[in-house]
């Protein structure tokens, strides 16, 4: 699969979690943000530790990557709000509302106006090998999530 397809299908699931959460009672609230919570640190990780920087070798994506990773740095501020608060506390709705925003901007921005330009300057190639990296490196985050998540 090449590396853009692999990035939507991980938006895809985001963005379907997300629409889980409206209505839901408080404790699948917190369920729900635990996955979203794993989700978009290992999205994040592998965009940023494969992804960002195989593209921001050429230089008309530097300011795209630099942007992305702000808005990387916004969501996981969030994301620590959120842990922080508790899904029965006022303020947890609105910063997951806020969350969720900020998460679906970056989402249209990256597959907007990014994925239009990487898929311009990279054959497909090497979008397949980007995307055996990335996959390679979901794959490690999601056994070091497992690993690490605690026991009920």
């Amino acid at each position: 699969m090449d590396a853009l397809e692999l990035l939507k299908q991980d938006h895809q699931k985001v963005k379907g979690l997300f629409k889980e959460t409206e209505g839901a009672e408080n404790s699948r609230k917190k369920q729900l943000f635990d996955q979203i919570d794993t989700e978009l640190e290992i999205h994040a990780h592998i965009e940023e530790t494969v992804f960002y920087p195989a593209i921001e070798k050429h230089e008309e994506l530097k300011d795209m990557v630099a942007e992305a990773r702000d808005e990387h740095a916004e969501v996981e501020t969030l994301l620590q709000e959120i842990e922080q608060l508790g899904s029965d506390v006022e303020g947890f709705d609105s910063t997951l509302t806020e969350l969720i925003d900020s998460v679906e901007h970056h989402i249209e921005e990256e597959e907007g106006e990014m994925f239009e330009k990487v898929r311009e300057l990279f054959n497909d190639e090497a979008l397949e090998q980007l995307g055996k990296e990335l996959q390679m490196a979901k794959g490690k985050q999601h056994r070091e999530a497992e690993l690490n998540a605690p026991t009920e």
